[in-house]
C-alpha cells in the first residue's frame, strides 16, 4: 500500500485495537508496523493478533511488519500491609529482601542483584521517578535510604536504578519463553527492553537464530554510554524516551534523541522514536500543539519511524491517532526546509561498491527527472543503504523474500514489493518497471533508476546501477551501466 510519506508509523495493539476491523482500519489509516507488547496478553492472544495482521496483509497485498516487544527485567517493590504509604521528604526508608509486608519504614525489593550493585550515594527511583530515594548505606540484602522526593508508594510499583549498571540478564525467564514463541510464530523484529551492553544483544541474536531481526531499546544511561557497541550489535534501535526520561534528567533526552537518530542513520540501521508522542489522544480526538511539534521534530531529525503506544493500544481514538501522525508526516515532508535539513545531515562516508552505487543512484535521481529508485535486495542491505541516503524520490524495495519485505517496512522510504524470483538481470529490470507502473510511481515514459547485483539472488552483491525509461525497461536486454 503506497504512502504519501517516507517516515513509518508503528502502532501498538491492545484492547482498543485487537479486532480484524480495527487492525485493518489502522493499516489503511497509515500504520506500517504493528507492535505486540509482550508485557500484556497471553500467548494465545498474541497469536490471534498475529494471525489477523497476516490476514490483512494478504487481503491488501501489502507487506506488514510485526514487532514483538519483550518485557525485559522489570524491577518492582513488594506489597504493603496497608496497600500504600506516604513518604515525606527527609524520612528514612529501607528496602530489603525480607518478604514481610511493607510499612512506613520499609518494603521488600526482591532483587538481590540490585543490592549487590548499589553504592552509597546511588539513587532509587520509584513509580516512574515520582519518588526519589538516595542510598545512605547498603549491604548484600538491604539499602537504607533518605527520601529526596516524597509521594505515595504502593504495591508492586516499578523501581529504576540509574546510577549503576545492574548485573541483570537482559532476558528474564518470561522473555526467554516469549522470544521462542514469537520467533516460531513468525514476527519480523524483536525489541529488547532495558539493554545495557552489547552482550545483551548477542544473547538475543543467538536465541533468535535469524528468525527475527534484533532492535535494541535505549532506555538506560548505561545504554547511552555504550551506544556505539550496542548499535553495532543491533539491527535497529528504539529511542524509548519513557524510562530514559526517568533515569536521566528530562532535559537530557532531546539531545540524546537527536544524537542517536543521527548515528543510526549513518549506520544505515532503522531507528524508532517512541513514547508519549500523542499522549493526550488517549482521551482526546485532538492532540496538543506541543505533541504535534514533537512528532514533527522526530521526522525533521530523520527518524525512520515514530511510534504510538497507549494511544493506539488502549486509547479512545486509535484510528485518529494514526491519521494524525500520517498527516503530520505528510505535511513535514512537503516542507522545503525538511529537504534541506535531511540533505545537510547526510554524513555517511561509504567505502564499498554498494555505498557508491546507492549514492550515485540518489545523485542521478535528484539531478534528473527520475521518478523512483528500484532496489533489488535479498537481505535488505541495498534498500537500507539507499534509505540512508534519504533520496528525494520513492524507494521501491523489490524482493522475492517475504521476510525481507516485512522487515524493510520499518525503514524510511521503503515501499516494499514482492516480486517473483528471477535468474537473469533482464527479468529483474522488467519486474522493476512493472512494479513502478502498477504502484503509480512512474508512467511508461518516466525514468527510473534500477540497482541490483550480479550474479542475481546473491546477498551483498550490489554492483550495478541502470537508468531506464519505464517503457524501455520492458524490452531491454542490455543497457549502459550507470
Amino acid at each position: 500500500m503506497r504512502r504519501q510519506r517516507n517516515v513509518k508509523i508503528v502502532a501498538t495493539l491492545g484492547p482498543a485495537s485487537e479486532t480484524y476491523e480495527s487492525i485493518k482500519a489502522l493499516h489503511v489509516a497509515g500504520a506500517d508496523v504493528f507492535r505486540l507488547n509482550m508485557s500484556h496478553g497471553s500467548h494465545d492472544e498474541i497469536a490471534k493478533k498475529h494471525e489477523i495482521i497476516r490476514r490483512v496483509e494478504n487481503e491488501l497485498d501489502s507487506p506488514i511488519c510485526i514487532l514483538a516487544d519483550l518485557q525485559g527485567p522489570k524491577l518492582r517493590v513488594g506489597v504493603f500491609a496497608n496497600g500504600s504509604e506516604e513518604l515525606v521528604i527527609g524520612a528514612k526508608f529501607r528496602m530489603d529482601l525480607d518478604k514481610a509486608e511493607g510499612d512506613l519504614n520499609r518494603v521488600c525489593l526482591p532483587h538481590p542483584e540490585i543490592f549487590q550493585a548499589l553504592e552509597p550515594g546511588a539513587h532509587l527511583l520509584v513509580n516512574d521517578g515520582k519518588i526519589r530515594l538516595v542510598v545512605d548505606s547498603c549491604g548484600d540484602d538491604f539499602a537504607d535510604c533518605t527520601v529526596e522526593i516524597g509521594g505515595t508508594i504502593s504495591n508492586r510499583k516499578g523501581v529504576n536504578v540509574p546510577d549503576v549498571e545492574l548485573p541483570l540478564a537482559a532476558l528474564s525467564d518470561k522473555d526467554l519463553k516469549d522470544l521462542e514463541f514469537v520467533c516460531n510464530l513468525g514476527v519480523d523484529w524483536l525489541a529488547l527492553s532495558f539493554v545495557q551492553r552489547a552482550k545483551d544483544v548477542f544473547q538475543a541474536r543467538a536465541l533468535a537464530d535469524g528468525r527475527a531481526a534484533i532492535l535494541s531499546k535505549i532506555e538506560k544511561p548505561s545504554a547511552v554510554e555504550k551506544f556505539e557497541e550496542i548499535l553495532d550489535a543491533s539491527d535497529g534501535i528504539m529511542v524509548a524516551r519513557g524510562d530514559l526520561g526517568v533515569e536521566l534528567p528530562v532535559s537530557a533526552v532531546p539531545p540524546i534523541q537527536k544524537r542517536l537518530v543521527r548515528k543510526c542513520r549513518a549506520a544505515a540501521k532503522p531507528v524508532i522514536v517512541a513514547t508519549q508522542m500523542l499522549e493526550s489522544m488517549i482521551e482526546s480526538p485532538m492532540p496538543t500543539r506541543a505533541e504535534v511539534s514533537d512528532v514533527a521534530t522526530a521526522i525533521y531529525e530523520g527518524a525512520d519511524a515514530v511510534m504510538l503506544s497507549a494511544e493506539s493500544a488502549a486509547g479512545d481514538y486509535p484510528i485518529e491517532a494514526v491519521q494524525t501522525m500520517n498527516d503530520v508526516a505528510t505535511e513535514v515532508e512537503a516542507d522545503p526546509t525538511y529537504t534541506q535539513i535531511i540533505a545537510a545531515s547526510r554524513t555517511a562516508q561509504g567505502n564499498t561498491t554498494a555505498d557508491g552505487i546507492v549514492a550515485a543512484a540518489r545523485e542521478i535521481a535528484e539531478k534528473t527527472d527520475v521518478k523512483a529508485i528500484c532496489c533489488f535486495t535479498q537481505s535488505g542491505t541495498t534498500a537500507l543503504l539507499t534509505a540512508r541516503e534519504r533520496p528525494g524520490v520513492p524507494i521501491l524495495a523489490l524482493t522475492s523474500v517475504a521476510r525481507t519485505a516485512r522487515r524493510l517496512a520499518l525503514s524510511w522510504g521503503c515501499n516494499c514489493v514482492m516480486t517473483p524470483e528471477v535468474d537473469r538481470f533482464k527479468g529483474a529490470v522488467v519486474n522493476a518497471a512493472r512494479a513502478a507502473r502498477s504502484g503509480g510511481f512512474a508512467s511508461q515514459t518516466d525514468q527510473i533508476v534500477i540497482t541490483a547485483g550480479v550474479p542475481i539472488n546473491v546477498p551483498g552483491t550490489t554492483n550495478i546501477g541502470f537508468l531506464y525509461t519505464s517503457d524501455d525497461a520492458d524490452e531491454a536486454e542490455n543497457a549502459a551501466v550507470g
